[in-house]
């Protein structure tokens, strides 16, 4: 951070510009408040403050000559209500890319009675509602609005919507309950990238849970595997080890459990449910061995 010294100013270039007006350029000093341009000594017609880190508009000595301020790309959130009693023949401001926020962070602009040209882009104002035509009713005499030139139209709009001080009002409440759009995933994709989708489990499969309880090495790996046996349901990241050579004799036995998948539909209904029944009772002898 950088103090705006009486020495800082008087080293910085100044210079006529393209339009022969005296201008003084204090950009990219990371001057943080704005101090000491009483120094100037009300010399230029133009002063140049853009790439800066000023946070606020305020601390301004009587500057009758300055008609142009640039202070573009800073992060002033705050302006003087008062400014125009120290800047009287103000007429064009570019705030572009600052922290304005909230329509009522701009009331203060109304003070400069000369002002004519306002760039306030790149301000998350710009996206408030009817952020113009508020702009335009309160700066009364205003010709170009973000470099773009303000419509008689625009006025009557402006004044229409604006006609009194509740309507006035209750455009800034609004502007400050307002949010900021934010992108929101989608849920569903989301879910569906996160979620493990779940299937029921085959004769096959549910012969190979089976064995691969019989050679868990945990008892979270046992509980686990219990669960989706009880549940029917087999999650799709769920890995089941190949037990083919360490417990053939379980899968002869359990293959036995599981009527021919061909001929499943020719199985009674009570005889399937018992058979469910005795897969579960000797799932549970399995457990009481293993504990």
């Amino acid at each position: 951070m950088v103090r705006l010294t009486a020495d800082l100013i008087w080293k910085s270039p100044h210079f006529f510009n393209a339009i022969k007006e005296r201008e003084l350029d204090l950009r990219g000093n990371k001057i943080a408040v704005i101090e000491n341009l009483g120094a100037t000594e009300d010399q230029f017609d133009t002063i140049d403050l853009s790439d800066n880190e000023i946070v606020k508009l305020e601390n301004m000595p009587h500057l009758n000559r300055l008609g142009t301020l640039i202070i573009n790309n800073n992060r002033i959130t705050r302006i003087n209500p008062n400014i125009g009693e120290f800047l009287p023949k103000l007429h064009t401001l570019v705030l572009t890319n600052n922290r304005l926020v909230n329509l009522v962070e701009i009331d203060p602009l109304t003070s400069l009675p000369k002002l004519q040209f306002l760039s306030l882009l790149d301000n998350s104002i710009t996206k408030k509602p009817n952020y113009r035509l508020y702009v335009i009713h309160k700066l009364k005499s205003l010709r170009v609005l973000d470099f773009k030139k303000v419509k008689n139209k625009e006025r009557m709009e402006a004044a229409s919507l604006f006609a009194s001080e509740e309507m006035e009002e209750e455009a800034k409440k609004e502007s400050m309950k307002t949010l900021m759009p934010v992108e929101v995933p989608n849920v569903s994709e989301e879910e569906e990238q996160q979620t493990p989708k779940v299937v029921a489990p085959t004769p096959e499969q549910i012969i190979a849970i089976k064995a691969a309880i019989v050679n868990s090495q945990t008892l979270e790996e046992v509980a686990r595997l219990e669960k989706v046996l009880k549940s029917g349901q087999l999650p799709a990241d769920l890995k089941i080890p190949d037990y083919d050579s360490g417990s053939k004799d379980v899968k002869e036995n359990d293959e036995k459990m599981v009527p021919d998948v061909e001929n499943e539909a020719d199985v009674e209904p009570n005889n399937v449910e018992n058979q469910k029944n005795d897969e579960l009772a000797a799932m549970e002898q399995m457990l009481v061995l293993l504990y």
